[in-house]
C-alpha cells in the first residue's frame, strides 16, 4: 500500500519577500489565474534552488518536479546538502505550507517534528502542550490520557512537565517534542535534524523508537539528518535532494554511498592544494600532494596483508613547533575505520618553514579489498598562539586496495567482506 505519493511537486519563492512585492506582479497573478483561468505567469521563470552561486532571477525553486512514492512501513533517509530542499519538503508534506505545483497524496495521520517546540504554545505547560498535539492530530482526551504517562516518561522531562514550555531548554523541547510525536500513533512520522540538539543517550532512544514504530506496527518514516551513521543504521531507502530535485533515489546504503561518492569525486582530481576546506583552519601548513609506495619509496599499488607507506607532502608557511599529523582510513559511507596519529607513538616534532614529506608505514595492510577514502589533519602550535587546526581534508583522496592473500594460507577472503572490515593476525584453537 502507498502510504506517501508525491506527483510533480515544486515549491516556488521569490527571495527576501512575500508575495510579488509590486502591485503589479500581484495583479498580473490575480488577472491570469483568476479571470483568464491560465496559470501563474510567474512559474515560467525562476532558477535552481543553487545557494552558493549569484543567479539573476527573483524567483528560485525551493523544489522541482519532485516525484516519487513510499510504501506503508518504509522508513526512508532524505539527505543532501544545506539548501537542497529536504525541509521544504518535509513542510509541503506536514501542510506547513503548500505546493506552488503538483500534488501530495498521503494515506494516515501524520506527526511532525520539523524544528525546535514545533507545534507548542510557549504559555502552555508540557502536560497541556501533549493535549494540544494530539487534540491538533485529531486524537480524543482519552486517547491520549493513556498514552500520557508513557510520553512524559519517554521524554525525561516529568519534572517539568507542569511547568509552562518557554522555560524549556532546546534539548528539552525536542525531547517533548518527539515524545509526543512517536507515541500518539500517527500513521506517518516526519522527523527533520532536530535530533542533533539532543544528547546522545536521547538520540538513542529516538532511533530505537522509530525503528520501533517502523517495524513493529507498520508506520511510515521519513527521516532528514546529516548524520550518515543513524540515516544507515535507521533508514530502508534513501533519496538525494540536490538544488531542490530528486538526485538519487535507492537503497539507504546506496543513497549515502552515492553522496558521499559525490562530493569527493568532485574533488579528487584537484591538487591537495586546491580542494577546499570544509572547516577552519590555520593555514600553517598545507597539505599539497600524497602517493602510495612500498619502504623504498617506489610507488605500488596498496595490497590487502601487503606492506605499504603513505606519503604526505605539505608546505609549511613558517618554523613551528608541537606539529601533530594524522590520517584517517574511512569506509566508502564516510565512517573512520582506522586513524594513525603521530602524537600516540612519537611526541610532537618542530618543522623549519618549507617543504616537507610526512611518511606513515603500514608493515601488513588489514583491509579487505575495496576503495576506501583518506581524512588528512595536522595541528600545531606557534609560540604566539594556541594550538590550533592547521589543515584537514576528509574523504576526498582514494584509497583503492586489491585483494590478496592476507593471512599466507592461499584463501582470500569472502565477497561479501569487501571493503568493510579489518583484518588482523588471530589463531583458533578447538578444546
Amino acid at each position: 500500500m502507498t502510504a506517501i505519493e508525491f506527483e510533480n511537486v515544486s515549491k516556488q519563492y521569490r527571495l527576501g519577500l512575500v508575495s510579488t512585492r509590486t502591485i503589479s506582479h500581484d495583479l498580473n497573478r490575480w488577472w491570469a489565474m483568476n479571470v483568464r483561468g491560465k496559470e501563474d505567469p510567474y512559474l515560467k521563470i525562476g532558477e535552481t534552488n543553487d545557494r552558493s552561486t549569484k543567479g539573476n532571477s527573483e524567483y528560485v525553486w525551493a523544489l522541482k518536479d519532485i516525484n516519487f512514492s513510499i510504501e506503508q512501513g518504509d522508513v526512508i533517509g532524505i539527505i543532501g546538502k544545506n539548501g537542497a530542499g529536504k525541509s521544504t519538503l518535509l513542510k509541503l508534506l506536514s501542510r506547513v505550507t503548500v505546493p506552488t505545483t503538483g500534488e501530495i497524496r498521503a494515506n494516515g495521520r501524520i506527526a511532525s517534528l520539523l524544528e525546535v517546540g514545533t507545534g507548542f504554545h510557549p504559555e502552555m505547560t508540557g502536560r497541556e502542550n501533549i493535549y494540544l498535539n494530539g487534540a491538533i492530530m485529531g486524537m480524543t482526551k482519552a486517547e491520549i490520557s493513556r498514552k500520557l504517562d508513557e510520553i512524559v516518561d519517554f521524554s525525561g522531562c516529568e519534572r517539568y512537565i507542569d511547568t509552562p514550555v518557554k522555560r524549556y531548554s532546546s534539548g528539552m523541547k525536542v525531547r517533548l517534542g518527539f515524545a509526543v510525536a512517536a507515541h500518539l500513533d500517527p500513521e506517518i512520522l516526519v522527523v527533520d535534524e532536530v535530533l542533533a540538539v539532543g544528547d546522545a543517550e536521547f538520540q538513542k532512544k529516538a532511533i530505537g523508537k522509530m525503528q520501533d514504530v517502523a517495524s513493529g506496527k507498520g508506520r511510515t518514516v521519513l527521516f532528514v539528518s546529516h548524520n550518515m551513521a543513524a540515516v544507515r543504521k535507521l533508514c530502508k531507502s534513501g533519496i538525494i535532494l540536490q538544488n531542490g530535485m530528486v538526485h538519487f533515489s535507492g537503497t539507504a546504503n546506496e543513497a549515502i554511498d552515492e553522496y558521499l561518492k559525490a562530493y569527493a569525486d568532485k574533488y579528487e582530481d584537484l591538487p591537495l592544494a586546491d580542494i577546499p576546506r570544509t572547516g577552519a583552519t590555520s593555514g600553517l601548513i598545507r597539505f599539497t600532494g600524497y602517493n602510495y609506495t612500498n619502504f623504498n619509496n617506489e610507488p605500488i599499488t596498496p595490497h590487502c596483508g601487503k606492506p605499504l607507506r603513505i606519503r604526505l607532502k605539505a608546505d609549511v608557511m613558517e618554523d613551528l613547533e608541537n606539529v601533530d599529523v594524522s590520517i584517517d582510513i574511512c569506509n566508502s559511507l564516510g565512517d573512520p575505520m582506522m586513524t594513525f596519529d603521530s602524537k600516540y607513538t612519537m611526541n610532537s616534532f618542530s618543522l623549519p618553514k618549507g617543504e616537507h614529506w610526512f611518511s606513515l608505514d603500514i608493515h601488513k595492510l588489514p583491509l579487505t579489498g575495496g576503495t576506501y577514502r583518506l581524512g588528512l589533519w595536522c595541528a600545531t602550535k606557534r609560540l604566539d598562539s594556541k594550538n590550533g587546526c592547521a589543515d584537514f581534508i576528509n574523504n576526498v583522496i582514494k584509497l583503492n586496495v586489491e585483494e590478496d592473500d592476507f593471512f599466507s594460507n592461499g584463501k582470500r577472503t569472502a565477497l561479501h567482506l569487501m571493503g568493510k572490515v579489518v583484518l588482523y593476525d588471530h589463531k583458533w584453537n578447538i578444546e
